[in-house]
């Protein structure tokens, strides 16, 4: 059975920030997903320095097209130094999009997003490149990512704006001062990255754990010092919660995400079978469940 609430975020398969993917990673934890009732998935051009998430997606995509969702991103790239740069001209937005179908042998994506406003080029240009898109059927929703309310108003000036893509998790909330009631409000769609931050709030990283050398997530300002030590006491503290609910920690993260007021989906990343087994059958959490999480939250902030 299919959970509506979950999608596969293909970026840790990609094998840049996730340390010692395989291809044989990849495979299965894809085949993993199909089989535990995941039917969305969210890739992007970006997601490998040649294009790796839309090749193995495309893989288990072939034969079955109609089953399953698609989203895609356009406007970030690798340059020849391996550096992430944002681009948002025509000639790159058309050029990545049809390479990304390219890739993974289809005729259009479900949900085709702009990844990032370009500060050297005015959002409203990058919007009529995505409608251009549109109107060639090279998608049948738009939509825009890392954005506040006033972009996303611009971009609305030039599109429909069908989903945004928005970080939120326990501790990081910012999204639902403004942005997703807006959202909510306008009846756009919202989906969720960073529902475990980088797999932190998972409880699987523990206190001493040493991060394998060229992983990126040591770099976050999550996890360092006071911010780290908060993030242990709340996964503390959900873990507890979680045996008495029969859930895991990244169940009950996820779960809270999910449990916001406005939020469509949740996206999860993942690179082994297990990881996305456990995650994938996460649901919104009992309204109980989510006060008593908010509270452990407050207190960890009066604490720290």
């Amino acid at each position: 059975m299919s959970n509506p609430h979950i999608a596969l975020g293909l970026w840790p398969i990609a094998g840049i920030t996730t340390v010692g993917v395989s291809t044989s990673d990849a495979d299965q934890t894809l085949s993993a997903a199909i089989e535990s009732g995941i039917t969305t998935f969210d890739t992007a051009f970006s997601y490998g320095y040649a294009g790796e998430s839309d090749l193995i997606l495309g893989r288990h995509l072939r034969g079955q097209r109609d089953d399953f969702t698609v989203i895609g991103k356009v406007g970030q790239r690798w340059n020849d130094r391996r550096e992430r740069i944002i681009d948002g001209s025509r000639e790159s937005l058309v050029a990545d999009a049809e390479q990304s179908l390219r890739r993974m042998n289809l005729d259009y994506f479900d949900l085709l997003m702009l990844h990032s406003p370009d500060p050297n080029i005015a959002l409203e240009k990058s919007a009529e490149v995505i409608a251009e898109l549109q109107q060639r059927g090279l998608c049948l929703r738009a939509g825009v990512c890392n954005i506040n309310t006033e972009q996303l108003r611009k971009f609305q000036t030039v599109i429909k704006c069908d989903a945004i893509q928005c970080p939120l998790n326990l501790m990081q909330r910012e999204s639902l001062n403004e942005l997703i009631p807006n959202c909510q409000q306008t009846k756009i769609n919202v989906y969720a990255f960073w529902t475990l931050m980088k797999g932190l709030l998972a409880g699987k990283i523990k206190r001493d754990h040493q991060f394998a050398q060229g992983d990126s997530r040591p770099g976050y300002p999550i996890f360092q010092g006071v911010a780290r030590e908060r993030a242990h006491q709340i996964i503390d503290g959900i873990s507890r919660l979680g045996e008495e609910a029969n859930l895991t920690p990244a169940q009950m993260a996820i779960g809270w995400v999910l449990s916001q007021p406005g939020i469509s989906m949740a996206l999860v990343g993942g690179h082994t079978p297990n990881q996305i087994r456990e995650t994938a059958k996460t649901l919104p959490l009992p309204t109980a469940l989510c006060t008593a999480i908010d509270q452990l939250v407050l207190d960890s902030q009066i604490a720290s």
